[in-house]
Protein backbone atom coordinates (compact mmCIF):
# COMPACT_ATOMS: atom_id res chain seq x y z
CA UNK A 1 0.00 0.00 0.00
CA UNK A 2 0.80 3.32 -0.88
CA UNK A 3 1.88 5.61 2.07
CA UNK A 4 1.82 9.08 1.65
CA UNK A 5 4.03 11.44 3.80
CA UNK A 6 4.54 15.11 4.20
CA UNK A 7 7.16 17.34 4.85
CA UNK A 8 6.26 19.52 8.08
CA UNK A 9 7.51 22.87 8.57
CA UNK A 10 6.95 23.61 12.52
CA UNK A 11 7.42 27.47 12.42
CA UNK A 12 4.25 28.68 13.09
CA UNK A 13 4.45 30.11 16.24
CA UNK A 14 6.71 32.15 17.94
CA UNK A 15 10.19 31.68 19.69
CA UNK A 16 12.84 34.14 21.51
CA UNK A 17 15.35 33.34 18.82
CA UNK A 18 12.91 34.67 15.51
CA UNK A 19 11.85 37.65 17.97
CA UNK A 20 15.63 38.50 18.05
CA UNK A 21 16.57 38.01 14.28
CA UNK A 22 13.56 38.95 12.53
CA UNK A 23 11.26 40.91 14.75
CA UNK A 24 8.90 40.82 17.73
CA UNK A 25 6.08 38.23 16.65
CA UNK A 26 7.67 36.88 13.94
CA UNK A 27 6.51 33.08 12.84
CA UNK A 28 5.74 31.77 8.74
CA UNK A 29 2.42 33.68 8.53
CA UNK A 30 4.50 37.30 8.38
CA UNK A 31 6.09 36.15 5.49
CA UNK A 32 2.86 34.82 3.81
CA UNK A 33 0.92 37.87 4.95
CA UNK A 34 3.47 40.53 3.64
CA UNK A 35 3.48 38.68 0.28
CA UNK A 36 2.90 40.55 -2.89
CA UNK A 37 1.64 39.86 -6.30
CA UNK A 38 5.17 40.79 -8.61
CA UNK A 39 3.59 40.43 -12.16
CA UNK A 40 0.12 39.89 -13.75
CA UNK A 41 -1.28 36.71 -12.52
CA UNK A 42 0.87 35.75 -10.07
CA UNK A 43 -0.90 34.49 -6.88
CA UNK A 44 -0.10 35.84 -4.05
CA UNK A 45 -0.46 36.67 -1.03
CA UNK A 46 -2.07 32.80 -0.32
CA UNK A 47 -4.39 33.32 2.58
CA UNK A 48 -5.89 30.39 4.37
CA UNK A 49 -8.92 29.28 4.22
CA UNK A 50 -11.24 30.93 7.04
CA UNK A 51 -8.20 32.76 7.85
CA UNK A 52 -6.98 30.28 9.68
CA UNK A 53 -3.55 31.84 11.16
CA UNK A 54 -3.30 28.80 13.33
CA UNK A 55 -0.21 28.78 16.15
CA UNK A 56 1.37 25.51 16.37
CA UNK A 57 1.17 25.95 20.27
CA UNK A 58 -2.46 25.34 20.21
CA UNK A 59 -3.24 21.47 20.69
CA UNK A 60 -6.72 22.51 18.83
CA UNK A 61 -4.39 23.68 15.71
CA UNK A 62 -2.57 19.99 15.89
CA UNK A 63 -5.71 17.74 16.35
CA UNK A 64 -7.40 19.94 13.08
CA UNK A 65 -4.16 19.37 10.68
CA UNK A 66 -3.82 14.99 12.05
CA UNK A 67 -7.96 15.09 11.26
CA UNK A 68 -7.53 16.47 7.65
CA UNK A 69 -4.50 14.76 6.93
CA UNK A 70 -6.42 10.96 7.85
CA UNK A 71 -9.50 12.40 6.41
CA UNK A 72 -7.71 12.57 2.72
CA UNK A 73 -5.20 9.91 2.80
CA UNK A 74 -2.16 11.11 4.16
CA UNK A 75 -0.24 8.95 6.11
CA UNK A 76 1.61 10.53 8.23
CA UNK A 77 4.01 13.70 8.80
CA UNK A 78 7.93 13.67 8.38
CA UNK A 79 8.96 17.23 10.90
CA UNK A 80 11.73 19.11 10.66
CA UNK A 81 13.81 19.01 13.39
CA UNK A 82 16.14 21.76 14.12
CA UNK A 83 18.93 20.67 16.31
CA UNK A 84 22.26 23.10 16.70
CA UNK A 85 25.03 21.14 18.73
CA UNK A 86 22.62 21.00 22.03
CA UNK A 87 20.34 23.47 20.90
CA UNK A 88 17.30 22.86 19.94
CA UNK A 89 14.87 25.32 18.31
CA UNK A 90 10.80 25.09 16.86
CA UNK A 91 10.57 21.63 18.77
CA UNK A 92 7.00 22.93 20.50
CA UNK A 93 5.19 21.49 18.23
CA UNK A 94 6.41 17.87 17.57
CA UNK A 95 6.36 17.35 21.36
CA UNK A 96 2.64 18.38 21.82
CA UNK A 97 1.83 15.92 19.00
CA UNK A 98 3.73 13.22 21.75
CA UNK A 99 2.39 14.63 24.50
CA UNK A 100 -1.13 13.91 22.73
CA UNK A 101 -1.44 10.00 23.44
CA UNK A 102 -4.41 10.23 21.57
CA UNK A 103 -4.15 11.44 18.55
CA UNK A 104 -3.13 8.02 16.23
CA UNK A 105 -1.05 9.66 13.84
CA UNK A 106 2.06 8.56 12.26
CA UNK A 107 5.30 10.50 11.79
CA UNK A 108 8.65 10.67 11.40
CA UNK A 109 12.00 13.64 11.71
CA UNK A 110 14.11 14.82 8.96
CA UNK A 111 16.67 16.65 10.64
CA UNK A 112 17.29 19.66 8.87
CA UNK A 113 20.76 20.40 9.95
CA UNK A 114 21.77 23.54 8.14
CA UNK A 115 23.12 26.56 9.68
CA UNK A 116 20.38 29.53 9.64
CA UNK A 117 21.45 32.37 8.00
CA UNK A 118 20.11 35.99 6.66
CA UNK A 119 19.27 34.33 3.62
CA UNK A 120 15.78 35.76 3.45
CA UNK A 121 16.93 39.52 3.61
CA UNK A 122 19.62 38.49 0.70
CA UNK A 123 22.51 37.97 3.76
CA UNK A 124 23.48 34.64 3.42
CA UNK A 125 27.01 35.20 4.85
CA UNK A 126 25.35 36.51 8.30
CA UNK A 127 25.08 33.24 10.33
CA UNK A 128 22.61 33.36 13.30
CA UNK A 129 23.57 30.26 14.66
CA UNK A 130 25.97 27.73 13.12
CA UNK A 131 25.54 23.86 12.71
CA UNK A 132 28.32 21.75 14.34
CA UNK A 133 28.13 18.00 14.81
CA UNK A 134 31.11 17.63 17.75
CA UNK A 135 32.06 14.05 18.77
CA UNK A 136 30.51 10.72 20.82
CA UNK A 137 29.93 12.86 23.66
CA UNK A 138 27.59 15.32 21.25
CA UNK A 139 26.55 12.37 19.80
CA UNK A 140 25.31 10.78 22.56
CA UNK A 141 23.38 14.42 23.58
CA UNK A 142 21.62 13.92 20.88
CA UNK A 143 20.94 10.47 20.86
CA UNK A 144 19.22 10.90 24.47
CA UNK A 145 16.81 13.48 22.97
CA UNK A 146 16.28 11.70 20.29
CA UNK A 147 15.35 8.50 21.93
CA UNK A 148 12.49 9.53 23.68
CA UNK A 149 10.73 10.51 20.16
CA UNK A 150 11.82 7.20 18.80
CA UNK A 151 10.05 4.74 21.61
CA UNK A 152 6.66 6.81 20.28
CA UNK A 153 4.39 3.95 19.50
CA UNK A 154 3.52 6.20 16.21
CA UNK A 155 6.76 6.56 15.58
CA UNK A 156 7.18 5.27 11.43
CA UNK A 157 9.63 2.46 12.05
CA UNK A 158 10.66 0.13 9.08
CA UNK A 159 12.01 -3.63 10.68
CA UNK A 160 11.95 -2.27 13.91
CA UNK A 161 13.83 0.57 13.22
CA UNK A 162 13.50 4.05 13.62
CA UNK A 163 13.38 6.04 10.39
CA UNK A 164 15.61 8.87 10.22
CA UNK A 165 16.08 11.45 7.63
CA UNK A 166 19.12 14.00 7.20
CA UNK A 167 18.99 16.95 4.99
CA UNK A 168 22.56 17.55 4.04
CA UNK A 169 24.47 14.32 5.10
CA UNK A 170 27.42 15.62 2.58
CA UNK A 171 27.97 18.43 5.42
CA UNK A 172 28.26 15.92 8.34
CA UNK A 173 32.56 14.97 7.78
CA UNK A 174 31.85 11.91 10.05
CA UNK A 175 28.28 10.70 9.55
CA UNK A 176 28.67 7.20 8.99
CA UNK A 177 30.51 7.15 12.06
CA UNK A 178 27.97 8.81 14.00
CA UNK A 179 25.24 6.71 12.40
CA UNK A 180 26.73 3.62 13.32
CA UNK A 181 27.10 5.03 17.24
CA UNK A 182 23.10 5.47 17.04
CA UNK A 183 23.30 2.25 15.63
CA UNK A 184 24.79 0.42 18.44
CA UNK A 185 22.55 2.25 20.93
CA UNK A 186 19.27 1.40 19.67
CA UNK A 187 20.37 -1.97 19.43
CA UNK A 188 20.49 -1.50 22.93
CA UNK A 189 17.40 0.05 23.83
CA UNK A 190 15.94 -2.88 22.10
CA UNK A 191 15.38 -1.92 18.13
CA UNK A 192 16.89 -3.65 15.22
CA UNK A 193 19.35 -0.45 14.41
CA UNK A 194 18.06 2.91 12.79
CA UNK A 195 17.04 3.23 9.21
CA UNK A 196 19.05 5.83 7.87
CA UNK A 197 17.62 8.09 5.21
CA UNK A 198 19.44 10.47 2.92
CA UNK A 199 18.01 13.53 1.24
CA UNK A 200 18.95 14.37 -2.49
CA UNK A 201 18.30 18.04 -3.29
CA UNK A 202 19.81 20.65 -4.91
CA UNK A 203 22.84 20.52 -1.99
CA UNK A 204 23.95 16.92 -3.48
CA UNK A 205 23.01 14.62 -6.04
CA UNK A 206 24.47 11.21 -4.02
CA UNK A 207 24.29 9.59 -1.04
CA UNK A 208 27.29 10.69 0.91
CA UNK A 209 27.22 7.84 3.80
CA UNK A 210 28.04 4.63 3.10
CA UNK A 211 25.36 2.98 5.48
CA UNK A 212 22.28 4.70 4.70
CA UNK A 213 19.66 2.38 4.30
CA UNK A 214 17.65 4.81 1.72
CA UNK A 215 17.30 8.10 0.20
CA UNK A 216 14.30 10.47 -0.56
CA UNK A 217 14.06 12.52 -4.00
CA UNK A 218 13.50 16.23 -2.64
CA UNK A 219 11.29 17.68 -4.91
CA UNK A 220 11.07 19.88 -6.89
CA UNK A 221 14.88 20.91 -6.24
CA UNK A 222 16.41 18.06 -6.46
CA UNK A 223 15.46 17.82 -10.32
CA UNK A 224 15.86 21.44 -11.15
CA UNK A 225 19.51 20.93 -10.23
CA UNK A 226 20.55 17.98 -11.66
CA UNK A 227 17.79 17.13 -14.70
CA UNK A 228 17.74 20.68 -16.43
CA UNK A 229 17.79 20.56 -20.20
CA UNK A 230 19.80 22.68 -22.11
CA UNK A 231 17.53 25.37 -22.40
CA UNK A 232 16.65 25.89 -18.50
CA UNK A 233 20.52 25.78 -18.23
CA UNK A 234 20.89 28.85 -20.76
CA UNK A 235 17.72 30.59 -19.35
CA UNK A 236 19.29 30.37 -15.84
CA UNK A 237 22.71 31.85 -16.97
CA UNK A 238 20.98 34.64 -19.19
CA UNK A 239 19.02 35.68 -16.07
CA UNK A 240 21.99 35.21 -13.86
CA UNK A 241 23.99 37.30 -15.72
CA UNK A 242 21.42 40.14 -16.40
CA UNK A 243 20.78 40.29 -12.83
CA UNK A 244 24.04 40.69 -11.85
CA UNK A 245 24.80 43.35 -14.09
CA UNK A 246 24.62 47.20 -14.26
CA UNK A 247 21.14 46.40 -16.44
CA UNK A 248 20.05 43.99 -13.44
CA UNK A 249 20.40 46.34 -10.84
CA UNK A 250 18.12 49.80 -13.14
CA UNK A 251 15.44 47.42 -14.24
CA UNK A 252 12.88 45.68 -11.99
CA UNK A 253 12.53 41.95 -13.17
CA UNK A 254 10.05 39.65 -12.09
CA UNK A 255 11.06 36.07 -10.32
CA UNK A 256 12.79 33.25 -12.28
CA UNK A 257 9.90 31.62 -13.80
CA UNK A 258 9.27 27.68 -14.63
CA UNK A 259 6.55 25.17 -15.59
CA UNK A 260 4.99 22.72 -13.51
CA UNK A 261 4.31 20.40 -16.54
CA UNK A 262 8.05 20.74 -17.25
CA UNK A 263 9.57 19.68 -14.15
CA UNK A 264 7.03 17.08 -13.36
CA UNK A 265 8.40 15.75 -16.94
CA UNK A 266 11.64 15.97 -15.91
CA UNK A 267 11.18 14.09 -12.66
CA UNK A 268 9.79 10.86 -14.38
CA UNK A 269 12.27 11.34 -17.11
CA UNK A 270 14.83 11.51 -15.08
CA UNK A 271 16.71 7.77 -14.27
CA UNK A 272 17.76 6.61 -10.52
CA UNK A 273 21.91 7.00 -10.33
CA UNK A 274 22.25 5.74 -6.91
CA UNK A 275 22.45 2.13 -6.41
CA UNK A 276 21.78 -0.32 -3.76
CA UNK A 277 19.67 1.61 -1.25
CA UNK A 278 15.83 2.28 -1.40
CA UNK A 279 14.43 4.70 -3.59
CA UNK A 280 11.48 6.91 -1.59
CA UNK A 281 10.22 8.70 -4.59
CA UNK A 282 9.38 12.59 -4.42
CA UNK A 283 6.41 14.74 -5.19
CA UNK A 284 5.33 18.88 -5.20
CA UNK A 285 2.16 20.53 -4.83
CA UNK A 286 3.58 23.70 -6.28
CA UNK A 287 6.36 26.18 -5.45
CA UNK A 288 6.47 29.81 -5.15
CA UNK A 289 9.14 31.22 -2.75
CA UNK A 290 8.81 35.07 -2.93
CA UNK A 291 7.16 35.47 -0.08
CA UNK A 292 10.47 35.09 1.79
CA UNK A 293 12.87 36.13 -1.15
CA UNK A 294 10.74 38.93 -3.39
CA UNK A 295 12.33 38.95 -6.64
CA UNK A 296 15.03 36.74 -5.79
CA UNK A 297 12.66 34.02 -5.49
CA UNK A 298 11.97 31.01 -7.60
CA UNK A 299 7.96 30.22 -9.13
CA UNK A 300 7.05 27.12 -10.86
CA UNK A 301 4.01 28.38 -12.64
CA UNK A 302 0.41 26.80 -14.09
CA UNK A 303 0.26 24.25 -10.57
CA UNK A 304 -3.38 23.27 -10.43
CA UNK A 305 -5.17 20.71 -7.71
CA UNK A 306 -5.78 18.67 -11.25
CA UNK A 307 -2.59 18.09 -12.53
CA UNK A 308 -1.10 17.54 -9.11
CA UNK A 309 -3.31 14.93 -8.81
CA UNK A 310 -2.56 13.52 -12.76
CA UNK A 311 0.98 13.48 -11.34
CA UNK A 312 0.86 11.88 -8.46
CA UNK A 313 -1.26 8.92 -9.85
CA UNK A 314 1.61 8.56 -12.02
CA UNK A 315 4.56 8.39 -9.09
CA UNK A 316 1.65 6.10 -7.91
CA UNK A 317 2.88 3.77 -10.86
CA UNK A 318 5.95 4.60 -10.68
CA UNK A 319 6.39 4.07 -6.63
CA UNK A 320 4.87 -0.14 -7.58
CA UNK A 321 7.79 -0.71 -10.09
CA UNK A 322 10.45 -0.54 -7.11
CA UNK A 323 10.04 -3.76 -5.16
CA UNK A 324 9.47 -3.53 -1.36
CA UNK A 325 8.87 0.18 -1.46
CA UNK A 326 5.69 1.94 0.16
CA UNK A 327 6.53 5.76 0.60
CA UNK A 328 6.00 8.90 -1.50
CA UNK A 329 7.22 12.11 0.46
CA UNK A 330 5.51 15.37 -0.71
CA UNK A 331 6.88 18.67 -0.52
CA UNK A 332 4.76 19.83 1.99
CA UNK A 333 2.43 19.66 4.10
CA UNK A 334 2.44 23.39 5.43
CA UNK A 335 5.07 25.36 3.67
CA UNK A 336 3.07 28.23 2.68
CA UNK A 337 6.29 30.74 2.06
CA UNK A 338 7.51 28.41 -0.77
CA UNK A 339 3.91 27.85 -2.03
CA UNK A 340 4.08 24.19 -1.50
CA UNK A 341 1.42 23.22 1.08
CA UNK A 342 -2.07 20.91 1.44
CA UNK A 343 -3.40 22.69 3.37
CA UNK A 344 -6.65 24.29 2.54
CA UNK A 345 -6.61 28.37 1.02
CA UNK A 346 -9.13 30.74 -0.21
CA UNK A 347 -8.27 29.96 -3.82
CA UNK A 348 -8.58 25.74 -4.25
CA UNK A 349 -10.22 25.04 -0.73
CA UNK A 350 -9.65 21.64 -0.21
CA UNK A 351 -8.54 20.26 -3.37
CA UNK A 352 -5.03 19.43 -3.11
CA UNK A 353 -6.31 17.42 -0.05
CA UNK A 354 -9.01 15.77 -2.32
CA UNK A 355 -6.09 15.55 -5.16
CA UNK A 356 -3.93 12.93 -2.81
CA UNK A 357 -7.27 11.35 -1.76
CA UNK A 358 -8.52 10.34 -5.64
CA UNK A 359 -4.70 9.76 -6.77
CA UNK A 360 -4.70 6.52 -4.37
CA UNK A 361 -7.69 5.47 -5.43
Amino acid sequence: MTKIIAFYLPQFHEIPENDKWWGKGFTEWTNVKKAKSLYKGHYQPREPLNDYYYNLTSENAISWQVNLAKKYGVYGFCYYHYWFNGKLLLEKPLEKLIEKKDVDFPFCICWANEPWTRSWDGKSDEVLIDQSYGDKQEWKEHFEYLIKIFKDSRYIKIDNKPVFVVYRTESILRCSEMIEYWNNLLIECGFNGIYFVEMLNSFQKNCFSENSNAYIEFEPMYTLAYAKPNWLVRKRRLYFKIKNSRLGKLIKDKPDCFSYDTVWRLIFKRKRIVKNKEAFLGAFAGWDNTPRKGLEGMVIKGSTPEKFEKYLAIQIKNLKQIKGNSFIFINAWNEWSEGTYLEPDKKNGYKYLEAIKNALK
